[in-house]
């Protein structure tokens, strides 16, 4: 399975937003850190804020951070939100003409439960807790030790 690039900019932005969590985060900042497009990144960041999981904050220095503590993001939501999630043709509008007598589609199914649920266990603090510091080294900025 491979996730979406929408969902892995997802991911890393909820990451880095946590990592600096003491301060607004600009799309410009994430663009130029992971060094991907800065529209990918808009795009993001408008879905994020749309599914709650960012807050915008508009003007001259502003910027976005998470709306909820990252403890309440749950890594799974966060994927189920992003990914359209039609693995094959079957599971969208498309018919397949072997569909009455083909077991893919309920096999594909339980196999990207499986996934989800092990995504489940996840929260954005599990991805980035005790790492806060050396993340915000490696992304070049030094977060202040609580």
């Amino acid at each position: 399975m491979r996730l979406t690039q929408s969902c892995d900019y997802a991911l890393r932005t909820l990451m880095y937003s946590a990592t600096f969590s003491h301060r607004l985060v600009t799309i410009q900042e994430v663009a130029d850190q992971y060094q991907i497009s800065k529209n990918h990144v808009m795009k993001v960041v408008y879905e994020l804020g749309k599914h709650g999981y960012l807050e915008s904050v508009r003007g001259r220095g502003g910027g976005f951070r998470l709306a909820r503590p990252m403890k309440d993001i749950n890594v799974g939501d966060v994927v189920r939100t992003m990914e359209p999630f039609e693995l094959v043709e079957c599971f969208g509008e498309g018919r397949c003409v072997i569909a009455p007598a083909c077991d893919l589609r309920s096999v594909l199914n339980e196999a990207m439960l499986a996934f989800l649920h092990v995504l489940d266990r996840y929260t954005i603090a599990d991805l980035v807790a005790n790492r806060t510091n050396e993340l915000a080294l490696l992304l070049g900025a030094q977060k202040p030790t609580d």
